[in-house]
């Protein structure tokens, strides 16, 4: 990542925005499509930013806890598929393979 970006998550603004954000969605996004209920910590850019400070700043964000923004998030990144399944054992992803058929 380009260091003038990296920076941007250690200044003031950012601070407020991810304070802001999780305070709108307090629990992590994944978590909640599959069924659990865990406390978000990062606010993070649903769709990747790339560099763009604009679109840095603008988002669209989303809360999610560690374990989904390192894991899942990185998946569904590089696989363009969401992992995961809900409390029935389906999908939470409808583009998943699994659930066409």
């Amino acid at each position: 990542m380009d260091k003038r970006i990296h920076n941007l998550y250690y200044t003031a603004r950012w601070a407020r925005l991810r304070k802001a954000q999780l305070a709108r969605e307090p629990l992590c996004k994944f978590c909640e499509q599959m069924g659990q209920t865990t406390p978000a910590t990062i606010c993070d850019h649903i769709e990747p930013h790339r560099g763009d400070v604009a679109k840095f700043w603008k988002g669209p964000f989303m809360s999610l806890c560690v374990r989904c923004h390192n894991v899942i998030k990185k998946q569904l990144e590089e696989s363009g598929v969401l992992i995961g399944c809900d409390q029935d054992g389906f999908p939470v992803d409808p583009k998943h393979p699994w659930g066409k058929k």
